[in-house]
């Protein structure tokens, strides 16, 4: 097929008859095609001066489509990883008392994602790939989008093989037609129609998955979720409003009263519930630059599971009741901390505090996991029978790992590397592929806890 588009003196030369030949006609023809590698080809025939207001609205279209057909080969591609990596986790190598495979982490690596992303895509590709043939398809022909086929494999996630087809049989007819929210609606009633006596059973499988979970923002602010019950959020929203009513007009809206109560209820507990004063026994680390504190230089700090902050929120910190400073050696140029402490297998607290304000996090690519609540791992191994043979307990040869990870590397064929200089870990993929992990590079720096 050949494509003539219009010049700029708005002339076009003349196609085969039915063929499209403007920008216009070809956004309009493709905005409706079954979209393939052929017509993915075409695409770049919508020219974005060439196109009108209305054949703006077309490209889009055909643009969507195709993205929806590239989601559907995704979608096989990380079933069959996912399967590769179940078929590839023999009983023998000692994981069956682990429910896990390790295939997030070729997942996380490869496309930038966090672990739990990655899980997530996994998830939802296994299902729609094994149980919801017929929504995979329609995804391939741009009918529907990713989002609305990712619906189906959630929703319909707590019920068994049956129920879960009967809900797509009834959902799939209307799916192109809706937006992802409407799928979700209809998708929700039609569980509750398939397996209507199921739904307590389904609610107590969901309470196992209640969680916390945050996301630091721009501008210093940070996002704070919880997954929880309903009725037990409901009492949360009672009790919240009841507390923010009790604060005075002081031209604070409802929303600002609202996220004060909550701060206040949870932190600071009327006194004799936790600790002398009242105030909950919560640990706050920021690492800040020496400058900074002192208010000479206004580089921004870091704290620990948020990321960035700025001097201003650094200095609110370190200078509140209670806070507690910590001094921390780091080198002139890289920013590292050096300061090493004797070897013996069981790190020392002084090295435990040394490691863990250093990599803040899991060393591994994906993993967010401050590093307060993952295992110290020697890079090396520590040598049992002659610990001055190698594998000593030092600050350059331990890193923390969450447990997943810490099983990773020593369950299966990763590896991984530390750059003493640089404190760059690079990991190595049972596959060949390398990633690396930067280190957090800090300025001459106190690190403060915050009680």
């Amino acid at each position: 097929m050949q494509a003539t588009l219009l010049d700029h003196d708005d002339t076009a030369t003349t196609g085969a008859p039915g063929e499209p030949v403007t920008a216009d006609e070809w956004a309009a023809h493709l905005a409706s095609a079954v979209p393939g590698p052929q017509t993915a080809a075409m695409l770049g025939l919508l020219e974005r001066g060439q196109l009108s207001t209305t054949g703006r609205i077309d490209a889009l279209k055909a643009w969507e489509r195709h993205v929806a057909w590239i989601q559907a080969q995704q979608v096989r591609l990380l079933a069959d990883i996912e399967a590769d990596a179940l078929e590839a986790t023999p009983k023998e190598m000692g994981w069956a008392d682990y429910d896990w495979n390790f295939a997030c982490e070729d997942v996380a690596c490869a496309l930038k994602l966090s672990g739990n992303t990655a899980a997530d895509r996994l998830a939802v590709a296994t299902a729609l790939e094994g149980r919801f043939p017929t929504t995979v398809s329609l995804l391939e022909r741009g009918e529907i989008c990713y989002l609305q086929a990712k619906a189906v494999a959630e929703v319909t996630g707590t019920l068994d093989p049956e129920a879960a087809a009967t809900v797509e049989a009834m959902v799939l007819p209307k799916m192109p037609g809706q937006s992802v929210g409407q799928t979700r609606r209809a998708l929700n009633r039609a569980v509750l129609k398939a397996d209507p006596l199921g739904a307590e059973v389904r609610h107590r499988r969901r309470r196992e998955d209640r969680t916390i979970w945050h996301r630091a923002t721009e501008d210093g602010m940070a996002t704070w979720t919880a997954f929880l019950p309903v009725p037990q959020a409901a009492q949360l929203d009672a009790a919240v409003d009841a507390h923010a009513a009790t604060f005075a007009d002081d031209g604070r809206t409802l929303n600002q009263k609202r996220v004060d109560a909550l701060y206040d209820l949870v932190v600071n507990r009327p006194a004799g519930t936790d600790t002398p004063g009242g105030r909950s026994a919560a640990v706050v680390p920021v690492t800040v630059s020496l400058d900074t504190l002192i208010g000479v230089d206004e580089e921004p700090a870091q704290l620990k599971g948020y990321g960035p902050i700025s001097a201003g929120q650094a200095r609110e910190v370190a200078f509140a009741p209670g806070t507690i400073w910590r001094r921390l050696i780091t080198h002139p140029k890289t920013g590292l901390l050096i300061k090493t402490d004797p070897t013996t297998y069981k790190p020392t607290a002084e090295t435990q505090r040394h490691v863990t304000a250093r990599d803040m996090t899991c060393t591994f690519p994906s993993c967010q996991m401050p590093a307060h609540r993952c295992d110290l791992d020697h890079i090396q191994p520590f040598n049992h029978q002659n610990p001055t043979a190698g594998g000593a307990t030092e600050p350059d040869n331990l890193m923390p790992l969450c447990r997943r990870h810490h099983l990773l590397k020593h369950r299966t064929r990763w590896q991984v590397q530390r750059d003493p200089d640089t404190g760059e870990a690079t990991w190595t993929a049972p596959t060949g592929h390398t990633y690396t992990n930067p280190p957090t590079p800090l300025a001459q720096a106190a690190g403060l806890l915050h009680g």
